[in-house]
This record gives C-alpha cells, sequence and structure tokens, in this order.
C-alpha cells in the first residue's frame, strides 16, 4: 500500500466532515463523489444542485450536503460569527451580512463554527481569496504566529539511500515569499508535525542554506546565513525536544558521510527528512525539481499554523489532487 493510499484509509476511519467550496467547480463536483463512494470523508458541497448537474452531468451527488449561502437558514448566524471576529477592524453588520453569502467565506465560517471538521478550496479561486478568510476568522493556532505550506514528498521507491523512508516534507514552497527567522522557526515547528502526523515519520528537521555551520558568510549582501541561524536558536528554543539542527547545505542534510564531515556530533546531519527551505525561491524550485527530475510525488501545497484544518488546492489540480487533499486534511482536525 502507497503513503497516499495509508493517507485515504486513516481518513476514511476518522469520518470527518471536510467542506468543498466550489459547486461551480466540475472536478470539485466529481472529487465530492468520488470521496463519498470511497468513503474517505463526508462532504458539504457549497452550491445548489442545478447548478453541479449542470458543470458535471450525471455526476452522483447521493450522500453529498448540499448548501447554498444565499438561501441556507445558517447564513445569518454565520454573519454574526464574522462580525464579532472583524468588528474591531471596522466591519459593520450589514457588510458581514454581505461577506458571509461568499462561498469560500461561508465555508470558513462553517469550519469556526465547528459544522465542519475541515476546509478545501482553491480550484476556481486564487490562494489569496482561499487563505484570506481562514486568516480572517479561523486565525492561527495557539503559539504559532505564521501560517505556512509544506508538500510531502512521496519516493518512486525506496532504493535511494539517501531517503530509506521514501518520503520527506519540504516547506515552504508556497506561501511565505522571505520568511523572517522568527517564520522560519515557525515553519519549521508546524513541518514537523505535519511529518509525524500525515506522513507518518519521525521528524529530522534540517534548516536549509548555502552554508554549513558558518561555512558561508555573506554579511556583505543578504544576511541570509544569519537569518537561517536565528531560525534554529528560535526553533530549538520553543520546541527543545524535537530533532533539529541546522544551518546545513542539502547534502549536509541528507548524506551521512557529509553530515560528518560538516557538522560531526550533530543527530540531524546526514539523516534529514524534513528541510525547510530558506525563502520561497529554493522551496518552489527544489520540490519541483524533486518532481520532475527525481520522479517525486507532490502532495500539497498543504497548509499548516491554522487553528483549524484549511486547506489550498492549485488551480491547475485534477481530481487526484482534489482526493488526496481532502484525505490529508481529515487526517489534520485529529
Amino acid at each position: 500500500m502507497s503513503l497516499l493510499d495509508e493517507i485515504k484509509a486513516k481518513a476514511a476511519s476518522r469520518k470527518k466532515t471536510i467542506v468543498l467550496c466550489e459547486g461551480e467547480d466540475k472536478r470539485v463536483v466529481e472529487a465530492a463523489a468520488r470521496i463519498t463512494k470511497e468513503g474517505i470523508a463526508k462532504i458539504v458541497l457549497v452550491g445548489n444542485k442545478e447548478e453541479c448537474k449542470k458543470v458535471a452531468p450525471g455526476v452522483d451527488l447521493t450522500g453529498i450536503t448540499l448548501i447554498d449561502p444565499l438561501t441556507s437558514e445558517k447564513t445569518a448566524k454565520y454573519a454574526e460569527i464574522l462580525y464579532e471576529a472583524r468588528k474591531s477592524k471596522g466591519m459593520t453588520e450589514e457588510q458581514a451580512k454581505e461577506q458571509a453569502k461568499d462561498r469560500t467565506m461561508f465555508g470558513a465560517l462553517m469550519l469556526k463554527a465547528g459544522d465542519v471538521d475541515g476546509y478545501v478550496s482553491g480550484a476556481c479561486h486564487s490562494t489569496a481569496n482561499t487563505l484570506r478568510p481562514g486568516l480572517q476568522v479561523v486565525k492561527t493556532a495557539p503559539g504559532i504566529k505564521t501560517v505556512s505550506s509544506c508538500f510531502i514528498m512521496i519516493a518512486p521507491d525506496k532504493s535511494n539511500p539517501y531517503n530509506p523512508d521514501g518520503v520527506a516534507v519540504f516547506a515552504d514552497c508556497a506561501i511565505n515569499i522571505e520568511p523572517t527567522a522568527e517564520q522560519l522557526a515557525d515553519i519549521a515547528i508546524s513541518s514537523a508535525k505535519t511529518a509525524k502526523d500525515i506522513a507518518g515519520i519521525e521528524p529530522k528537521v534540517a534548516m536549509l542554506s548555502f552554508s554549513t555551520k558558518g561555512s558561508g558568510n555573506d554579511d556583505k549582501f543578504t544576511q541570509s546565513v544569519p537569518k537561517v541561524q536565528q531560525a534554529t536558536a528560535i526553533a530549538k528554543e520553543a520546541a527543545p525536544d524535537l530533532a533539529l539542527d541546522g544551518e546545513f547545505q542539502f547534502d549536509a542534510a541528507v548524506a551521512p558521510e557529509v553530515g560528518q564531515l560538516k557538522a560531526p556530533g550533530s543527530k540531524v546531519a546526514g539523516h534529514a527528512n524534513v528541510f525547510v527551505f530558506p525563502n520561497i525561491n529554493a522551496g518552489n524550485i527544489g520540490y519541483k525539481i524533486a518532481q520532475r527530475y527525481g520522479n517525486y510525488m507532490a502532495i500539497g501545497p498543504i497548509c499548516q499554523g491554522f487553528a483549524k484544518p484549511l486547506n489550498d488546492l492549485s488551480r491547475g489540480c485534477n481530481v487526484e489532487d482534489i482526493v488526496a487533499t481532502v484525505a490529508v486534511t481529515a487526517l489534520q482536525a485529529d
């Protein structure tokens, strides 16, 4: 059984309810039907029956709960929740009533109210439009100030000696463009949780750089090495029991012989399976190299740091991507 199959099976056993916010999208409707048929999760689809039948004719909607913000009796209650969350920012009650009818906001308010266990959107909405409702009403988990993302990277096999588990976690590859040291520390801690809870591996976190333990000095330029060093110190203080170290070049993080040479005594060097990149350029390039040159499957981006599970789809996603994201979201709900 592949890791993705294991994730789906675990999700099915949890019987969580996930809201899909885009009933106007054919892929989402098809995914909702497949998820329901396979028992991966219970689905609430934001939309109406006529619309779903129009975009995905022939799809069996049996077992799917359809809800339309324009006609739902819950919209008024959700508007009150939104007003309470945003009135300090200047939102009026009338504005809350209007915004509660927006499908992505409606889904986030369902999650906030506890009427669903997780939220998935983004097939036909931008990342900003998908995550903004979460930031406004769901907000971040205790002790975490940074919402971030990661990819679970699944190897085609376990033949690579540098990745004996056949799985790794890469972060942040999709949200934070140039994270601060404090944000990198949050990303590291959140990614370790994802590695353990979703990927099923014991996290060994490497804070990546072009430098290993001070070997590179870029003080004249961007101060990127000191930033990663500071992030490492912050993360170690916040999570002292976590196997985390840095700063490391990638080879020092994964190759035991290089790790021993460049960072003797480190428990992470040469054995890392969670990789925190210094910025989005490195992270996005890195996961796509592994995906295209190494034939890794990339599950994600998986959002991290929210108080409740909330995930963003790529607008280029397919039905299988949506199914996988819902399964991951269901596991995050625990």
